[in-house]
């Protein structure tokens, strides 16, 4: 397939590109810059301006994994706002880019976060739960309804709720520099679920939205062995070789991170990829431990 891909300079991005590549796949990466390469599109989200629409010509699916780095500062009213936009703008603008297509690409993948669940403790949480009412809740909800309307002009619509995404980069670039100090330990009391997934898996989950056109709406991009935070952070400093013996208390994060720290670092979600389970998607990284050993740490 010709594949359109906006983020692809980011951490999935890059191992999604690479895949499909390596399958045979022609991409075209969306850039927002002067265009230096024939498979660049230069675009410009805020407007909904493309400078480049003859390279789209054929494209058969669009990926969106664009949005603002959620760990990139303290969430004050302006990164709140900064995050919201990026993801709903980069969304809207890529809808209405196919949606004016003299052809229609037949898949959008988006990507979105089991941030959308919100703080739900100890529920066990399938494609089918509801939303919660946090920030990133309301945030990964009015992204997906932007991701929706796709459908109206007869575009397959799919969005990936990524859990902690497990590999070379990511989350694990900046824990693995405490821990190897000897500085880590769990968060808070350790008991809140941690939704995670390697690297290799997401981008084979991304690739199969991509080629099975039986999946629509939103999809647990998560592994079937969701931790607690406690469990989380002891294996991750065994597979470093260091103890994790020093907690972070609730109070220390909240001076430190403030909304974020209860968002992302202490909020609760036990989430269930069910649909991938119903699939018979084989997972190659289904337990903690396998997956931080192949993160390459």
């Amino acid at each position: 397939m010709r594949i359109a891909v906006a983020g692809a300079s980011g951490f999935v991005g890059r191992a999604l590109v690479r895949r499909l590549e390596a399958e045979g796949h022609e991409i075209r990466r969306f850039v927002r810059r002067t265009v230096e390469r024939p498979d660049e599109i230069a675009w410009h989200p805020a407007s909904g301006e493309v400078e480049q629409w003859d390279r789209l010509e054929g494209v058969a699916a669009v990926v969106n994994l664009a949005g603002s780095n959620l760990a990139a500062g303290r969430w004050t009213e302006a990164r709140r706002d900064e995050i919201r936009r990026s993801r709903i703008e980069c969304t809207r603008a890529l809808v209405a880019t196919m949606a004016h297509m003299n052809h229609h690409p037949r898949t959008f993948l988006c990507a979105s976060a089991v941030g959308y669940y919100g703080d739900r403790g100890e529920e066990e949480l399938t494609e089918a739960s509801c939303r919660g009412d946090s920030f990133l809740a309301e945030v990964c909800h009015a992204w997906e309804e932007e991701a929706r309307i796709a459908e109206a002009v007869g575009i397959r619509a799919v969005m990936l709720r990524m859990g902690i995404v497990l590999g070379p980069g990511g989350a694990l670039a900046r824990l693995r520099p405490v821990f190897r100090a000897g500085l880590g330990g769990r968060l808070g009391d350790g008991r809140q679920w941690m939704s995670w997934i390697a690297l290799d898996d997401l981008v084979a989950v991304a690739q199969r939205a991509l080629e099975d056109e039986r999946w629509h709406g939103p999809v647990n991009a998560v592994a079937p062995g969701a931790v607690r935070n406690a469990e989380f952070t002891a294996a991750l400093a065994h597979a470093l070789r260091r103890p994790a013996v020093l907690p972070v208390p609730r109070f220390v994060l909240r001076v430190f991170l403030g909304k974020m720290a209860d968002e992302t670092l202490l909020a609760s979600a036990r989430v269930k990829p069910q649909l991938l389970e119903e699939s018979g998607f084989r997972f190659k990284h289904a337990r903690i431990a396998d997956a931080l050993r192949a993160a390459s740490l």
